[in-house]
């Protein structure tokens, strides 16, 4: 590496860069590769941190160009130049995945949707995300066609913050008369941030993922990269044998990304993103301040007119590609997709694509260009889709699903809603509404959620609350993950009946588990395993009466088991000598592979038969905790699946009571009707009543 020049003049000389074309067709790559990752591959091709690496560059060399000049008000200029590039493109496709929500997707997807159109407008797609921890692997119909959007929500953040930054050192060097030192300032700055951001993601993706993979600032120093690069460019040349090899290992890495490593999503910003992010600082510095003439045979390969081209429709590729291929496979009802159908999706989000940029962006970024729409007819056009997109959302939000009355579960006559008495005790189910309703079926929840008595993903803290009879000298400790927390509803029935004290120890996504290897939702959560040692040895020290817990979950093959795990766990609070209840988990709703709320399938025409499962899909002929419950004398399966499920279909209502509010999750609704079976399952065992 050759370093040149080291002075204000030197680098104001160098502040006019040669245009690098080969950057553009390194982005028509990287788009060609998440494009097909995203469609047929299932994961991660490192296409999108290779984005995150050219904006830093890109971006950061702008203002550093801008403010070494001394342009007056030049941070307004980049702002207005910054929008014209970004605002247009996403508020067309922002409005057509609102109209192609509301024609192709049931209205209970609508407010979510509308949140995250809310998001994406703003830049904080990305906090949405992380807060409910959307898996971004999954590519299926029960995934929002707005997700890929937290790439560019991370994209806008840091091109706030940089511009604060960047004109802040600006004005602080003009005033001290040092306006040379812009640069090695915003240097300084940048490799401190960077070197923070790579610290705390290494952190991150060890302890929460799911949230460290949408995080800004764990991602932030891959852009940090970039501007690294920007900061240095003036100065940095590669001799000449070493930038075919730069090149040629660059143009590799970024290829191979996606397949070198199958789990990006669970790596990455982690240090497994080094082979993107190292592979497209590689292509940068290869011919950085070398003439076109000079290029190496990679670089005028990514500089070919067909990856340009991609270059050019990069942006709105991107923004385009996932919602067609969310749509499509929404209207399939499947995750899979063949070649047909993919090339197909491919073709129409080029095709839109090109559209998008020939008649949208081209227009107010270059309004002079061949026959491009006069800049006034795009810009028109733009804020009209703007305004109607925000007054639509907003409408919905807040004119019609903030202002549709719920009703509370404790509301609910039992002689009008029996639930699961319908099925347990043959109660008569008389001609009513089911409840909750549609829209309000994802807030009738469990206590603890509503409390904070549950760990969510992020917290590794054990959080414990009491429930039922405080003063009561008997305790049942409800324990696990949110699949033991929808059992207490109908606990507290049974503890104002009969006077018991609850004890809570909960963490989302989290069944108590000893393993080494702990995971959920298919990624490693090694908090779940110290909370869980840590709880079972609380439950050691507080010494409940008996402890209730999940015995079972489902299979994704079909039917439900026991896992070794389980039985770990039973081993574990045996040897605390603790009397344990293991109750079988409720069905899980899904098609094959694929989940899907009760919700959405009932608001989208289907009925309480036809959006439920057969039993044999859901559940194995006999509970899987039968057997190995008998090898331990403390442990006492239950089994109240006759509750839930009749003898060949596990519907989605039974007495008139919604079961589900999610995916998987009982209604605190149906799990307080589930009270008098589960008294009468727990009564020989307990002996309490």
């Amino acid at each position: 590496m050759t370093v040149t020049g080291s002075g204000p003049a030197t680098a104001a000389r160098a502040t006019a860069p040669s245009y690098r074309s080969d950057l553009d067709g390194l982005r028509g790559l990287a788009i060609t590769l998440v494009v097909v990752f995203h469609v047929w591959m299932g994961r991660v091709s490192g296409g999108v941190d290779v984005f995150l690496v050219l904006s830093g560059f890109f971006f950061t060399g702008l203002l550093l160009r801008r403010a070494e000049r001394g342009e007056p008000a030049w941070e307004w200029s980049v702002l207005r130049r910054t929008a014209r590039r970004l605002v247009p493109a996403m508020t067309v496709v922002l409005a057509a995945v609102v109209v192609a929500s509301t024609l192709l997707l049931p209205y209970t997807q609508w407010s979510a949707i509308a949140a995250q159109t809310v998001a994406s407008l703003f830049y904080h797609q990305n906090w949405e995300l992380a807060l409910s921890w959307a898996d971004y692997l999954a590519a299926d119909p029960s995934v929002s066609p707005l997700q890929h959007l937290w790439s560019m929500s991370v994209q806008g953040q840091f091109y706030l913050a940089a511009l604060i930054v960047v004109a802040g050192v600006a004005r602080l060097c003009a005033g001290l008369s040092r306006p040379g030192a812009v640069r090695p300032v915003v240097g300084l700055i940048v490799v401190a941030a960077a070197a923070w951001s790579f610290e705390y993601a290494l952190r991150g993706a060890a302890t929460h993922q799911g949230w460290n993979y949408y995080d800004t600032a764990a991602r932030g120093w891959e852009l940090a990269a970039g501007a690294a690069l920007a900061v240095l460019a003036p100065w940095v040349s590669l001799p000449r044998w070493l930038r075919g090899i730069a090149a040629m290992l660059g143009v590799a890495g970024v290829v191979l990304c996606g397949w070198l490593i199958a789990d990006g999503a669970n790596r990455f910003p982690g240090p497994w993103a080094l082979l993107p992010v190292g592979a497209a600082a590689a292509v940068i510095l290869s011919v950085n301040r070398v003439p076109a003439t000079e290029w190496t045979g990679p670089n005028r390969l990514l500089a070919h007119p067909v990856t340009r081209w991609l270059g050019d429709i990069a942006y709105p590729l991107y923004l385009w590609h996932w919602p067609i291929l969310i749509f499509f496979l929404a209207d399939r009802g499947d995750a899979e997709i063949d070649l047909l159908g993919g090339g197909g999706v491919i073709a129409v989000s080029l095709g839109l694509a090109w559209l998008t940029h020939r008649w949208i962006e081209e227009p107010l970024r270059r309004p002079g260009v061949g026959r491009a729409l006069p800049r006034q007819l795009a810009g028109a056009t733009v804020a009209v889709l703007l305004v109607s997109m925000l007054s639509v959302t907003s409408v919905w939000q807040y004119g019609v699903v903030r202002s549709e009355p719920a009703v509370a579960a404790a509301e609910l006559a039992v002689e009008a809603y029996p639930g699961a008495e319908a099925l347990a005790a043959g109660a008569p189910v008389p001609d009513e509404p089911m409840r909750p309703s549609v829209l309000d079926a994802p807030n009738d929840l469990p206590p603890p959620t509503v409390d904070g008595c549950i760990a969510d993903w992020d917290t590794r803290e054990v959080i414990t609350c009491v429930y039922g009879d405080p003063d009561a000298e008997r305790t049942l400790a409800l324990v696990g993950s949110s699949h033991a927390e929808h059992w207490l509803p109908a606990l507290q029935v049974l503890a104002a009946e009969h006077s018991f004290r609850i004890q809570v120890y909960l963490k989302m996504g989290c069944p108590l588990t000893v393993a080494e290897d702990a995971s959920a939702v298919g990624e490693p959560i090694p908090d779940c395993r110290d909370w869980s040692r840590e709880v079972i040895d609380r439950l050691g020290t507080d010494r409940p009466d008996w402890v209730f817990t999940i015995g079972t979950r489902p299979r994704d093959a079909g039917g439900d088991e026991t896992p070794a795990e389980y039985l770990d766990v039973w081993s574990a609070l045996s040897a605390e000598g603790l009397n344990v209840i293991t109750v079988r988990d409720t069905p899980w709703l899904r098609r094959g592979t694929v989940r899907y709320r009760a919700a959405d399938c009932l608001a989208a025409g289907g009925d309480r038969a036809s959006c439920g499962m057969r039993r044999v899909d859901a559940l194995s002929p006999i509970s899987p905790q039968l057997e190995p419950a008998s090898r331990f004398p403390s442990v006492f399966p239950i089994d109240l699946s006759d509750a839930v499920c009749r003898p060949a279909l596990c519907a989605v209502a039974e007495g008139n009571t919604l079961i589900y509010h999610d995916e998987h999750h009982l209604t605190a609704s149906y799990s307080r009707s589930l009270a008098g079976a589960l008294g009468r399952a727990l009564r020989p065992i307990l002996g309490w009543w």
